[in-house]
């Protein structure tokens, strides 16, 4: 009865072992800090050394994978649709959808700002560096920079706007194409399941990365 028991008890999920990996790391950063001493073994060998290459290296392979997810996804979402007219009411949508989040996200930096944060702070001893601002762009300049002048350009500087209309395009002709381009469509498909086993390999690294 016993064994039946143990043998019925469910794995824990992925988001538990994340959770409880945070716990464990934010605790092990306070007992590191305060009871440590400080040298050389500590902030070079364990914090700068170990510590700073397992959660860089985790970030870099979360940053690996997301333009060949995100490139491969649509267009294997653009054939499964298959009609063209829906495909391109998803891809205005998806457009209309990145431009709103990307909005957002100014919004709210704006917001920020208007609070003035960090107001009252001494920044006599806090190290000063140029900033850069870009030039505001027009509106036809924004709207033309959505399509890709070359989409190898793009997907190597993770430019995701070019690369979501290029990635919706590709779909749309291999989905209207059918059967005569099956090889590239099998090929965009069987990747799309290489990245997706790549995602859940590097996700199973996520408690130690976190």
């Amino acid at each position: 009865m016993e064994k039946s028991l143990k043998n019925t008890k469910k794995p824990m999920g992925l988001s538990t072992k994340i959770f409880i990996a945070l716990i464990a790391g934010a605790i092990s950063g306070v007992l590191i800090h305060y009871f440590m001493p400080a040298g050389y073994i500590r902030d070079s060998v364990i914090v700068e050394g170990v510590l700073y290459v397992i959660g860089q290296g985790f970030i870099r392979l979360m940053q690996m994978l997301v333009v060949p997810l995100v490139f491969c996804s649509l267009i294997c979402g653009s054939m499964a649709i298959g009609d063209t007219k829906t495909l391109g009411k998803v891809g205005i949508k998806t457009i209309l959808f990145y431009l709103l989040t990307t909005a957002v996200a100014v919004s709210v930096a704006l917001s920020v700002m208007l609070i003035n944060p960090g107001i009252g702070v001494t920044i006599e001893n806090v190290s000063t560096s140029s900033v850069t601002i870009t030039e505001k762009q027009p509106l036809t300049q924004t709207l033309l920079n959505i399509i890709p002048k070359n989409p190898v350009e793009s997907l190597a500087t993770a430019d995701m706007l070019p690369i979501i209309v290029f990635a919706l395009f590709v779909g749309i002709l291999l989905a209207k194409m059918g059967n005569k381009a099956s090889t590239v469509a099998n090929f965009f498909s069987q990747f799309n399941d290489l990245m997706m086993e790549m995602t859940m390999a590097v996700m199973k690294a996520a408690p130690i990365g976190v």
